[in-house]
């Protein structure tokens, strides 16, 4: 049976393992280059009220410098436009260096000295991601930058009166709850660039104050959505290589009829194309080019400051990160544009098809496609072109003369950029007033380039293809041939809208002439969510592509497309199947026997899904039902957790429980994964515990007796009494994790104590014989039932230390979660101790003050004490129910754990005493 469990859990921990190693290195290598900075950058710092600085002691504002332009601004007179970069969870205000330096060169190439000052503010580097006491206090220290720096601009005849801010990670959730502060003027920041926030739920919820936190900005954003409407707001998630913030996350819990506020992932950013993780998002050259670009375009040439224009922000953001037209922004657009005279430089095409390379020499050149004998048979109009300048290249004709064109419209501004093309679609029904499509391929600076049009029916060149069931383990393939006659074919892939499905979809491509062609571009589109990836491959070629959701599909959208960008006159096959590594990657007894059970074993026989998920699962089902919803207000119970939610859209609300099947689906999974976690973690620990020992045994006396590491009453309650002082007026972790050490070391002294019995019984088998024998006398004899009258030099005082240390190291695994949930808030505290000795606030006061009682009465129990109790059997009751009640109550608050737990550890220290 023991074997069998040992494998059980080596497959579960085996597939974690797969699911982690998938989720770690799994995906495509880290593309992005990186950003060099030419000069040495510095960092000066900018001087803040006295006020300031004595309230935030650990905080400060920089500005980022190279160079002559860091010489030109020691007096700190500047006159550029200002931007404030904020850093995230343990992120270094030095961070900024890639913004600020490829700022610092495009400026140089600028006309009229345009240029930016980039600020940075520090944070020291704490880890607001888990314990979210210091969130407020840099929110307000925020505010304090913005106006220290607007400051700096007094001396101009029209200084700025907004910044702009950039925030990575948790430096993004911040610079939205600014708008939470009372005092705060919303017309100080008018546009943020948030960088892999978690903007929908945070990623650990460990103390209360991070979960208040984002509700208190949720609410304001919700709630105020008009009266920030002018605020506008980019969220950049870094896909599926950000394995510490999923990109579903970075989405903004907005109305999604706010046209100002913008969420999409790192790969759907044209020129950009890359996935980025945690870290590189920063400074990802593509991503930074694409942010400095904008900001360019976001001067107003006339204050030559940052535009305060909704509708002229929103252009920018959307011709840089979304669809990246090919002409230039600002450019207008003609309704009338007078094309060629020349006669010679005109061909009519009468094919459905064009392929066309420009010769070396330079030359004028537009082909004319005529719409009138094409209206009926197709409904659109495909065109791409490897000719990447800026330029207008598709027109359409209103007035023909002769074999010219001599008025037409221009189509251009509907140009997508693809990494190795451009590519126009036109759909003909909005061509009414048009006779003739005009494709411009002149060259006149002698550059080649490729031409590739034709004209399409959308609905013979779409097919649909089952997605494979998620449980289906890669064993069932769906797959479609494309016999390509066209440039674009569509495959639907239906039923694939959650984000716990992974698929591998091989795409392969064979022609039957080998010549040059243009590559195919293979592109998922997401239409609920800007997560769209792209992959690029040579003609032929078996190219694997990772089909995975940062988002499930809302209601009343259509699926998930596959649209592959294809060459003519070559076959393809695309065959889909789940991947499980990737699913995985997306998911992570006393009263009976009177003595105390191994922890694998405990584990082994907690692992009953049917006592807890079947009752969660019914919880969930009745909160559905109105009557069900009264009964649980009138309890005055909270909102059961659930996971955050993955479509886009989706809002929390106060008592509002929004529902998702699949969490229910998976859990049977991820209860087999944490149980197996549990289990080679207990294995660890015992390990562990004995490596220890065995360093520590030196430094102490052998002991056979079971009271060994236990602490007298007086020492119990002296110990307990400064442990709580010390919580209550300084930091409460700190005085848990000391507790924890003092049980650690009970454990220790246990483990010794058994390794000392086990070798005194085995080095004097004939003195144990005598004394089990009562032929010499015995003292200090032991009370157990199973052992009465027998000596501590035995088989069974070796039993009765074995189960003590049994009980003692279930123990010891319990108190690990709490020190777990604590440990960023002492972190925090021992970052801090120069400027502080007291944890403000302490996320576990006051319930430090039981949970350091429990841990000392527990120091001194034992099974006997155990065992003897009449409390024993109420309290074997309890863990069954407590169980229940965390997997309803915790999920999001994970800091409820402790709650619960302490409800368990309460009865059961009552038990060593009564």
């Amino acid at each position: 049976m023991k074997l069998a469990t040992v494998a059980f859990y080596g497959f579960a921990l085996g597939l974690l393992a797969v699911g982690l190693r998938e989720l770690l290195t799994g995906f495509e290598e880290n593309r992005c280059s990186m950003t060099y900075m030419f000069e040495y950058p510095e960092y000066r710092r900018v001087a803040l009220p006295r006020r300031v600085a004595r309230l935030y002691p650990a905080y400060g504002l920089y500005l980022y410098g190279e160079g002559l332009y860091a010489q030109e601004t020691r007096s700190l007179k500047l006159t550029g436009a200002p931007v404030l970069f904020l850093p995230g969870n343990a992120g270094s205000y030095k961070q900024a260096r890639s913004l600020g330096s490829v700022a610092l060169r495009k400026a140089e190439n600028m006309e009229g000295g345009l240029h930016f000052n980039v600020f940075t503010v520090d944070f020291n580097e704490e880890l607001v991601a888990l314990y979210g006491g210091s969130l407020l206090r840099q929110t307000h220290f925020l505010h304090e930058s913005i106006k220290a720096i607007l400051r700096l601009y007094k001396h101009l005849k029209t200084p700025p009166q907004s910044v702009v801010l950039v925030g990575h990670s948790m430096g993004g959730v911040v610079a939205r709850a600014l708008f939470t502060l009372p005092r705060f003027n919303a017309n100080l920041v008018s546009l943020i660039i948030t960088q892999a926030s978690p903007h929908l739920a945070p990623v650990l919820a460990l103390d209360p104050y991070l979960l208040d936190f984002y509700s208190a900005v949720r609410q304001k954003w919700v709630n105020h959505a008009k009266k920030l409407r002018n605020v506008t707001v980019l969220s950049v998630g870094g896909g599926y290589r950000d394995y510490q913030v999923r990109s579903g996350l970075t989405s903004l819990p907005c109305p999604p009829a706010d046209p100002n506020k913008l969420s999409l992932v790192a790969t759907a950013v044209p020129r950009t194309w890359v996935s980025t993780d945690h870290l590189s998002i920063v400074w990802c050259k593509e991503l930074v080019l694409a942010t400095v670009r904008a900001f360019f375009d976001l001067i107003d040439p006339e204050t030559r400051q940052f535009t305060v224009n909704p509708e002229k922000k929103m252009a920018v953001l959307n011709h840089h990160f979304i669809r990246h037209p090919v002409r230039m922004l600002g450019e207008t657009q003609d309704t009338s544009i007078s094309i060629s005279d020349f006669p010679e430089a005109w061909s009519e095409v009468n094919t459905l098809r064009l392929a066309y390379s420009t010769p070396k020499e330079g030359q004028v050149k537009y082909f004319l496609f005529a719409l009138s004998s094409r209206r009926k048979a197709y409904s659109h109009f495909y065109c791409r072109s490897n000719n990447m300048e800026m330029t207008s290249w598709v027109y359409g004709c209103m007035q023909k003369n002769g074999p010219s064109c001599v008025r037409a419209v221009d189509l251009s501004m509907g140009t997508e950029l693809l990494p190795p093309y451009k590519v126009l679609i036109l759909s003909l029904s909005d061509l009414s007033s048009v006779t003739h499509l005009v494709v411009s391929a002149s060259n006149l600076n002698g550059k080649q380039f490729t031409v590739e049009c034709e004209w399409q029916r959308q609905e013979s060149q779409t097919v649909s293809v089952p997605a494979p069931h998620v449980l289906s383990f890669g064993l069932t393939v769906s797959d479609v041939s494309v016999n390509s006659s066209g440039l674009l074919h569509t495959i639907k892939l239906q039923d694939f809208d959650q984000v716990y499905q992974a698929f591998r979809i091989n795409v392969a491509s064979q022609c039957k002439v080998h010549k040059d062609r243009l590559p195919n571009v293979y592109r998922i589109n997401v239409p609920w969510f800007r997560e769209d990836s792209l992959t690029t491959a040579s003609v032929p070629s078996v190219t694997e592509i990772s089909g995975m959701l940062h988002t499930s599909r809302p209601d009343n959208t259509s699926g998930v497309l596959l649209q592959l960008h294809t060459a003519p006159n070559c076959q393809y096959k695309v065959s889909v199947r789940t991947s499980l590594p990737r699913v995985l990657g997306q998911l992570s007894s006393i009263l009976e026997s009177r003595r105390a059970a191994d922890m694998s074993q405990v584990v082994g026989k907690g692992l009953q899904l049917h006592k807890v998920n079947l009752p969660v699962y019914i919880l969930h089902m009745l909160l559905s039902c109105s009557w069900f919803q009264e009964i649980w207000s009138i309890l005055y119970l909270p909102p059961m957790d659930v996971l955050p939610p993955t479509t886009p859209d989706a809002t929390f609300h106060e008592g509002v429980v929004p529902v998702e099947e699949w969490p229910h689906l998976l859990s049977p999974l991820l209860y087999i994964l944490g149980a197996a976690v549990a289990y080679w973690g207990s294995a660890l620990l015992r390990l562990i515990m004995r490596l220890i020992s065995l360093i520590l045994a030196p430094l102490h006396r052998p002991s056979v007796s079971r009271d060994c590491g236990t602490v007298p009453l007086r020492s119990q309650l002296l110990i307990t009494l400064c442990l709580t002082v010390v919580g209550g007026l300084s930091c409460g972790p700190l005085a848990i994790v000391a507790a924890f050490l003092l049980h650690l070391y009970r454990v220790l002294r246990l483990q010794m104590t058994e390794r000392s019995l086990s070798h005194m019984l085995n080095l004097a088998p004939q003195k144990r014989k005598e004394v089990e024998n009562g032929t010499v006398d015995a003292k200090s004899l032991s009370k157990s039932k199973e052992c009465n009258g027998t000596p501590l030099l035995s088989e069974c005082a070796l039993q009765e230390v074995r189960d003590d240390l049994q009980l003692h190291l279930c123990l010891s695994a319990l108190f690990t979660l709490p020190v777990m949930l604590l440990a960023p808030s002492l972190i925090h505290w021992i970052r801090n101790l120069r400027y502080s000795t007291q944890l403000d606030p302490d996320p576990c006061w006051p319930h430090a003050v039981p949970l350091i009682i429990v841990y000392m009465l527990l120091i001194n129990c034992n099974t006997l004490k155990l065992s003897n109790s009449k409390l024993l059997p109420l309290t074997s009751c309890l863990p069954l129910p407590l169980s229940i009640a965390m997997v309803t109550f915790s999920p999001l608050h994970l800091y409820r754990v402790t709650y619960f737990l302490l409800a368990a550890l309460v009865p059961l220290a009552l038990c060593c005493v009564l």
